[in-house]
């Protein structure tokens, strides 16, 4: 499988050519970066044939087989479309869009064009949840509530790796994304009810850095997630799992019991790396002509439920 990478250079870009440098049937044949300079040297330096600045440019060539979009969240909708259009198939980094608008409009390009087209649930996919997934699978758990933490400390706009970013990232459209469709997706069922409440606007990013939501599916499970760019300490999404047969407390991909024993997370999956398993989900799919794991005709289900509590934030 020949990929390009749109966004390599970036924090979850180089995440992708880690990933892909560990699966044996894909490779990384070009990548799409802002700055000339810097990304002919990132492919240089990582061995890749092709750079180019210009997405539509690794889109023309036969090499491609498929893509995936590590970009700024606002470029998700418009570039999936894109990709779609020209033939490819795409995984985008979550969101699939930051308004339900475009998501609708991914979907349908989705259907129209047959393609595989993936949202990058990484939750999904790390061991620590997939093992939590296949206990329900069993009929060994059943989720009660699932208690969320996203905390990070960002009061400038910078990135995962320190650094200056062009765009603004998003407490709801972003980081609530990775809850609301593990939720979702734990437990079966799409939220019914929900409720969200936020902090005060940054002066200069124009967004709350504060934010409490509450999420409640048909089976009776509920869902409390507290987000915040306010919390300096230990940053990080920790979920904690309050199930009628144990609790178990998720970090990344670690899973510990309700004690803080850990769990032994072996034959779980091929690799101890969500972002791995996730790229060899998107790879397979392609490979075997179906849809994957958190394709976009299921990722629009938490795109409507970031809808409605985007308009509880808004009441």
């Amino acid at each position: 499988m020949r990929i390009c990478i749109a966004g390599a250079s970036g924090a979850f870009g180089m995440k992708h050519m880690d990933a892909i440098a560990a699966i044996d049937d894909a490779e990384v044949v070009s990548v799409v970066g802002t700055k000339p300079d810097a990304i002919k040297a990132f492919a240089e330096e990582r061995g890749v044939a092709h750079h180019t600045t210009d997405l539509a440019e690794a889109l023309a060539r036969d090499d491609v087989d498929a893509v995936i979009l590590a970009t700024p969240t606002q470029m998700h909708a418009a570039q999936t479309i894109q990709c779609l259009e020209a033939g490819k198939h795409v995984m985008s980094e979550i969101p699939m869009a930051d308004n339900i608008e475009d998501a609708r409009k991914v979907v349908e390009t989705q259907k129209r064009t047959g393609l595989v087209a993936m949202a990058g649930h990484t939750r999904r996919f790390n061991p620590s949840h997939q093992w939590i997934h296949n206990k329900i699978a069993a009929g060994e758990l059943r989720v009660q509530q699932m208690d969320v933490q996203t905390y990070f400390f960002r009061r400038s706009n910078k990135n995962a790796l320190g650094q200056a970013r062009s765009w603004t990232d998003h407490l709801l459209w972003h980081h609530a994304c990775h809850t609301v469709d593990l939720f979702q997706y734990q437990t079966g069922e799409v939220a019914t009810k929900v409720q969200a409440l936020q902090g005060p606007i940054h002066e200069e990013l124009n967004i709350a850095m504060d934010m409490s939501i509450g999420m409640k599916v048909p089976n009776g499970a509920i869902c409390t997630l507290s987000l915040s760019f306010n919390n300096d300490g230990p940053f990080g999404t920790f979920f904690r799992y309050i199930c009628d047969n144990g609790t178990y407390i998720a970090r990344y991909d670690d899973l510990f019991d309700g004690n803080e024993n850990k769990i032994d997370l072996t034959g779980v999956a091929v690799s101890n790396n969500g972002i791995e398993l996730q790229d060899r989900e998107f790879i397979s799919a392609i490979q075997e002509g179906r849809a994957p794991n958190a394709c976009v005709t299921q990722a629009i289900d938490a795109m409507e439920t970031l809808h409605k509590l985007e308009q509880c934030l808004e009441a």
